[in-house]
């Protein structure tokens, strides 16, 4: 067996992928939900360090939960988000997720203090943090391998393409290289290790999509965010977007390049996200109408009617969901 494969968790037969809510409750014996907090941060694309403008189809506020909010101190948005939680929820216990922008970007001694308060609650077993390859550095690594011996710690490195032209395309500010730098580093160190992905770009090939899969297969990353590409409102994306339309995926296409990629991924990867979302009067296109619940089923129908699973063709295969 490789090591690949005796990473493996058990799942039913019927589970056709790999899902990071299956790990989270047996490594707490619980329900563990997110809550989302806003710190605010900026971005090094949007501040001038790097850039201005951000990336181009990114607004903050077309993802942002009811609970982030900048006005209000880390503590807080955590206790006013698992109070709600607690009531529309059947959540045990809870991880912080510092969602908006990019979240390591300040001096360690500005963010400890925030990281602190959202692990202070009694009930919180641990941080996700979203950010960029670009805005880790060793000190800030170190940090969080140390709070890594107590709690659940997790870098969300946003990267969304493998390739450098589109990451010049849409204005990311860094290339795939320091992505994989950034991999490099914290790997090994306690550190859990997120990524996520936009499939949908239209100048990216079918082909060139897929390959991303077998690219991130060999990078040790534990869990994996997919997004479809959508236009929101207030972004570079839409204006480009509005002035000379390109395809965008539609929701049976998608799920079939959702089956096609996981097939070639690493069945090791956790899968948090299987699609990106929107709030309706935020969102330009594509317009599925249909609930996230059912864009999830129609995607695992495909699983069910294709007869194969996460990994299958992937050269770290394993058994996963093959009922083996």
């Amino acid at each position: 067996m490789s090591d690949s494969q005796s990473r493996i968790p058990n799942l039913e037969s019927r589970m056709r992928y790999n899902p990071y809510s299956r790990f989270l409750k047996e490594k707490f014996g619980c329900r563990v939900y997110k809550v989302s907090v806003d710190a605010g941060f900026s971005c090094p694309n949007r501040d001038g360090t790097v850039g201005v403008g951000g990336c181009t189809y990114c607004n903050n506020d077309s993802f942002r939960a009811r609970s982030a909010n900048r006005l209000k101190p880390v503590s807080e948005q955590v206790s006013t988000g698992i109070e709600f939680l607690r009531k529309h929820s059947r959540a045990d216990k809870f991880i912080v997720y510092f969602q908006p922008f990019t979240n390591t970007h300040a001096p360690l001694d500005k963010l400890i203090p925030m990281y602190e308060a959202a692990v202070g609650h009694p009930d919180v077993v641990g941080i996700s943090l979203g950010t960029r390859p670009d805005c880790v550095d060793e000190e800030k690594i170190a940090w969080l391998e140390k709070l890594a011996r107590t709690h659940f710690v997790t870098l969300e490195y946003g990267l969304q393409s493998i390739y450098d032209s589109t990451l010049s395309r849409i204005n990311r500010g860094h290339d795939f290289k320091c992505w994989l730098d950034a991999m490099r580093r914290t790997r090994d160190r306690g550190i859990w290790l997120c990524t996520h992905l936009i499939l949908g770009f239209p100048w990216e090939t079918r082909e060139e999509m897929l390959r991303s899969a077998d690219v991130l297969s060999g990078q040790g990353l534990n869990v994996l965010k997919l997004h479809h590409l959508h236009i929101v409102r207030n972004t570079a994306m839409e204006r480009e977007y509005l002035s000379n339309p390109f395809p965008l995926p539609g929701l049976q296409e998608y799920a079939e390049l959702v089956v096609d990629f996981l097939e070639r991924l690493d069945p090791a990867i956790y899968i948090e996200r299987l699609f990106g979302t929107a709030p309706r009067e935020q969102l330009i296109e594509p317009i599925w109408g249909k609930s996230k619940a059912e864009i999830r089923a129609c995607i695992e129908r495909r699983f069910e009617e294709r007869d194969t699973y996460q990994g299958r063709k992937s050269s770290r295969q394993s058994a996963v969901g093959s009922g083996q």
